[in-house]
């Protein structure tokens, strides 16, 4: 049974999230401010995490935040009743894997937790250990070095490197790695892809700006040749 941790303040969407999802067969934990969903998010480790945006004590940027730099790695879909872009966006550079809108339809957001949930189970990835030039890298545990250096990578960008590692020699479409990676497949958010490729080849790459592993296919996207 799949445990969903739902971080809302609203009585009204808590009791309508929380009904909903365990007529579906799901575990449903609650977290009333963005303090007690942190907390909560940690102890129980949810399988999903439905985290609004507006939040006491603690906004859900800031939780989204703080999870992903403990090495939360569940799925994360955040609710706003904000339409801007600019929240959004903000959303899934901090973590997020998707966002809903409010109102939203109650038969979209449990098929995006379906497919959330679904993916998070049964992705298949095929390496857990890689090494390519003067970088080696432990997809299970979360470490990599270079040059015997430990190197500092965030979960997304461990899940970004692992999917192009998995897929060298292939190019792969922005709207590809942003599906996989952040189980979203809006074409406006591909720069959201662009800029975590900017930061790990930062780390990895000696030279950044003429990278040897991580390529541009330019107007498609990259291709690992490591």
């Amino acid at each position: 049974m799949s445990k969903i941790l739902i971080v809302e303040d609203e009585p009204d969407m808590v009791t309508g999230l929380r009904d909903n999802f365990e007529l579906e067969g799901y575990q449903v934990i609650v977290a009333r401010d963005g303090e007690e969903g942190l907390k909560k998010a940690l102890e129980e480790k949810p399988d999903l995490i439905v985290l609004d945006l507006m939040l006491p004590k603690m906004s859900g940027l800031d939780v989204c935040r703080n999870l992903r730099k403990n090495s939360f790695d569940s799925p994360i879909l955040m609710l706003t009743a904000r339409g801007q872009e600019l929240d959004k966006v903000l959303g899934l550079e901090v973590g997020a894997d998707d966002y809903i809108t409010k109102p939203f339809g109650l038969n979209e957001l449990l098929a995006r937790v379906r497919a959330h949930l679904r993916r998070a189970t049964h992705e298949v990835s095929t390496i857990e250990n890689y090494a390519f030039g003067d970088v080696a890298v432990d997809f299970q545990k979360f470490k990599a070095i270079k040059n015997g250096t430990p190197v500092e990578l965030s979960p997304r960008e461990f899940e970004l490197l692992k999917f192009l590692v998995n897929h060298r020699g292939e190019t792969v479409t922005r709207e590809q790695l942003l599906d996989a990676v952040w189980g979203y497949d809006a074409m406006m958010f591909t720069r959201t892809v662009d800029n975590h490729v900017a930061k790990l080849r930062q780390k990895i790459e000696d030279d950044p700006e003429n990278p040897a592993f991580i390529m541009t296919v330019h107007r498609v996207g990259y291709r690992f040749v490591g």
